[in-house]
């Protein structure tokens, strides 16, 4: 497996599915050799667009095929933990689109399936392979920041309204899977949430989410998909300088000094704002799962920082009256 092509089968080519395809069909040694996807119309996008890729119905199909190595699983959330747990039990690696499971026992059972069958489970939290957010991560690293004092995050944006899932479980693991991996995957001590429904009953639209950390830190990520500006902004706030991450500005790292507290100094500092080569983080997620199948190493995003992610968004989801909690969307 190490030199031989390996072959994918990619199942769901709606929203997101055509950009993970297009990454992995350019792979070099490697091909897609299906899409399973039940809408026509979507069927006919793979074969118009990718004509060495089949374009099926049936999830059988790929399954069934010994030649298959790997899955890509970029359905709605709802059903990764299915086809996550097929393609495992068929023998497959999987690669499956964020978030893993809506579950932490769904995840544990597909760490099970996995360990068994010796095969590579990754999660496609893509922004652990941003250049940017592995830039901040650099800094931390190396405490240029200092100790991290609280992290802010905003994801927002008007339209693409989900019926499946809320805002929290739509957008917070993208700001979730980067807090962890700053923060190096530690567990957050306590995990508040407060939202609201607007547009249907039951599924959040706006959703703030508090997070508490050991070392006295402290996060809060902010999700709506009724904001009237689309706005990808992340802050670090450290004890000797502060970082902003803003994914839709030309420069994406902005870094300040933080003033010494005791100067009572309130005057602003200096502002670095890095160059920062950028490689399309698809790409490098694609790749990255290539290498850890081909050397049987653990990805960035595998089981425990998927495990993790779906912990706090476990933990922060809405309880009802019987105190039971309620379903991811």
């Amino acid at each position: 497996m190490e030199s031989r092509p390996l072959i994918f089968a990619q199942i769901g080519c709606g929203y997101w599915g055509p950009n993970l395809l297009r990454n992995f069909s350019a792979l070099s040694n490697c091909s897609v050799k299906y899409v399973v996807d039940s809408s026509p119309e979507r069927r006919a996008f793979v074969e118009n667009n990718f004509p060495r890729t089949s374009a099926v119905d049936s999830t059988d199909v790929v399954l069934n095929d010994p030649d298959v190595d790997a899955i890509i699983v970029a359905t709605p959330a709802g059903s990764h933990f299915a086809l996550a747990s097929n393609a495992l039990c068929a023998g497959k690696h999987v690669f499956v689109e964020k978030p893993l499971a809506t579950k932490v026992s769904e995840v544990d059972e597909l760490a099970k399936h996995a360990q068994a069958k010796r095969l590579v489970v990754m999660a496609g939290h893509t922004f652990v392979y941003n250049s940017a957010v592995r830039y901040v991560k650099q800094l931390l690293n190396a405490g240029e920041l200092g100790e991290v004092r609280y992290i802010y995050s905003q994801r927002l944006n008007l339209g693409r309204i989900r019926d499946d899932i809320d805002a929290l479980w739509n957008f917070a693991p993208h700001d979730v899977s980067i807090i962890q991996y700053w923060l190096d995957d530690v567990e957050p001590v306590a995990v508040r949430r407060q939202g609201m429904a607007y547009m249907q009953d039951g599924i959040d639209d706006v959703v703030f989410l508090n997070l508490e950390y050991p070392g006295k830190i402290i996060a809060n990520v902010h999700v709506s998909w009724l904001d009237p500006q689309k706005v990808r902004k992340i802050i670090v706030v450290g004890s000797r300088k502060m970082v902003v991450y803003d994914d839709v500005a030309d420069s994406k790292i902005a870094i300040f000094d933080n003033p010494q507290r005791a100067q009572f100094n309130y005057r602003s500092g200096d502002i670095v704002l890095p160059e920062i080569k950028f490689t399309e983080p698809l790409r490098v997620e694609a790749e990255h799962f290539v290498e850890c199948i081909r050397t049987a190493q653990t990805p960035l995003t595998g089981l425990r920082h998927a495990r993790n992610v779906v912990s706090v968004l476990e933990r922060a989801r809405p309880v009802s009256l019987n105190g039971e909690l309620l379903a991811a969307g």
